[in-house]
């Protein structure tokens, strides 16, 4: 057995990159279902597996590109903010009409050039965030890319469910990325040396930070937003009363 296998490292970051495909990758499988939703009965399984397997190869391709491009100066650091970002989005009510625009086709070539350029363009938040918890190895981006991509296609529903009745596991997928933000900005080639003689717990803390981070102001802007939300219906209501009379 390789040695890497036996190293908890290993699976704590394989753990991470599945969490992280789960939680930012719940839009594949609507995408996937749009997609096919016209083609004929017979060939809505051969569209999803080779959507699935073309948008999986395109996936690795655009994360070992931003394996590559995290050894820069400061990429870790720009990474890092949007991963915030990503993570206090994450905490933030859905858009019902954020899939309006995904169009089915009658063509099984057609559903799956869909899939794969639909989550091409969906997936910038998923590589990021997988490009971080990988720390520039690959063989942990595939494996985890592999194992949870079938659980996002097939068990989706059960997902989804347990999302909506434990918000908790939103939380703490929201509460991860920020975890792996903090813990990226540290690593940048231009921020390490600044850290010469600190102590080695650090990334913890920072790690930590950025976990706090995102969900205090996640949900700051979730409760500001759904307050916001509410005056405008109850003066919508008293005006359609008011009509009325």
């Amino acid at each position: 057995m390789p040695e890497f296998l036996m190293e908890s490292s290993f699976w704590i970051s394989v753990l991470q990159i599945i969490a992280i495909d789960i939680l930012l990758g719940g839009d594949n499988a609507v995408v996937i279902a749009l997609a096919c939703r016209k083609l004929p009965p017979k060939q809505r399984s051969q569209g999803i597996v080779w959507g699935v397997a073309g948008a999986i190869l395109l996936r690795v391709v655009l994360i070992f590109f931003a394996l590559q491009l995290l050894a820069l100066p400061f990429l870790k650091v720009v990474g890092a903010l949007l991963l915030l970002w990503i993570g206090v989005k994450l905490l933030q009510p859905e858009d019902d009409d954020e899939h309006a625009n995904v169009q089915g086709s009658t063509s099984l070539f057609g559903a799956i050039k869909t899939i794969i350029v639909a989550d091409a363009v969906m997936s910038l938040d998923n590589v990021i965030a997988v490009a971080g918890a990988a720390k520039g190895d690959l063989n942990l981006v595939v494996f985890g890319i592999v194992v949870s991509i079938p659980i996002i296609v097939w068990g989706s529903k059960l997902v989804l469910r347990l999302m909506d009745r434990f918000p908790a596991v939103i939380t703490g997928g929201a509460a991860l990325l920020g975890w792996i933000a903090g813990n990226m900005l540290v690593t940048d080639v231009v921020v390490q040396p600044l850290l010469e003689g600190a102590p080695s717990w650090l990334h913890y803390v920072t790690a930590a930070v950025g976990a706090l981070f995102v969900v205090l102001v996640g949900r700051a802007l979730a409760a500001k937003g759904a307050a916001g939300k509410g005056p405008l219906v109850d003066l919508a209501a008293s005006e359609n009363s008011a009509s009325n009379r």
